[in-house]
């Protein structure tokens, strides 16, 4: 037994010296005449090839949504864009749907009235949404619709994309995807959020990288909102449960 125990000990301390030697990309770059710093993407690759998914619908709301994305189609030969063959390497699907959530790497959303056929987009800013939850517990205590968001919406590292290694933000709207607004600070990193029901608020984490150093770590600042749900303009208030 003690033979394995150190077999696994010596397994996670290569592990880990393998990983501190590797050097961490910063999710931030500081630069006050960057794209990033004034919250702008910089020029993406046209390559891109826009897709939809097929809409679904969140129970309990009046609206089909319809995720949009990018892919990237390959010829086996050489590059090939807009290929109407189809690679069996490719995957055309940008998200992943369940009952009240929707998942993914998606750039925008579409909303149509299910009553309607006409569609419109939840932003005009270039931004990578990763999810796109209905609260459907303040629904149905509270009859208000809305959807909560964790994306990215700028290019904070600098490298030409917006994606997954830039700032993560939270948002919200009300379900036909109206009212569209930031509830995080900028350059203030999501760490995580829940939903209290019995007061009809949304409790979130940020870190704010306070050292300048590009990376978050427990060097860092904490802050602590709630969001009130209730209220019409739906207020973000900071709290320190630390202190």
């Amino acid at each position: 037994m003690k033979k394995v125990l150190i077999a696994l000990f010596s397994i996670s301390a290569i592990l880990f010296v393998s990983c501190k030697n590797e050097t961490e990309k910063p999710k931030v770059i500081y630069d006050g005449n960057t794209p990033a710093a004034k919250g702008q993407a910089k020029k993406v690759d046209s390559t891109e090839i826009k897709v939809s998914d097929l809409p679904v619908h969140m129970e309990g709301t009046k609206y089909l949504i319809h995720p949009i994305g990018d892919i990237r189609v390959y010829d086996d030969s050489n590059r090939s864009y807009g290929s109407s063959r189809t690679n069996s390497s490719v995957s055309y699907a940008i998200s992943n749907y369940n009952r009240f959530e929707i998942t993914g790497y998606f750039e925008n959303l579409k909303f149509q009235h299910i009553d309607s056929t006409a569609l419109h987009s939840l932003t005009d800013k270039k931004v990578q949404i990763q999810t796109a939850t209905y609260l459907n517990t303040i629904a149905d205590k509270y009859k208000k619709n809305l959807l909560l968001y964790t994306l990215v919406d700028a290019d904070t590292n600098q490298d030409g994309k917006v994606d997954a290694n830039d700032i993560r933000s939270l948002y919200i709207s009300d379900a036909s995807g109206q009212g569209f607004r930031k509830l995080s600070d900028d350059v203030q990193e999501l760490i995580d959020w829940n939903i209290i029901d019995a007061q009809g608020r949304i409790y979130f984490r940020t870190i704010e990288d306070i050292n300048k150093n590009g990376a978050f770590d427990k060097n860092d600042k904490v802050h602590y909102h709630y969001v009130s749900l209730l209220q019409p303009d739906m207020p973000v208030t900071n709290y320190e449960p630390v202190n």
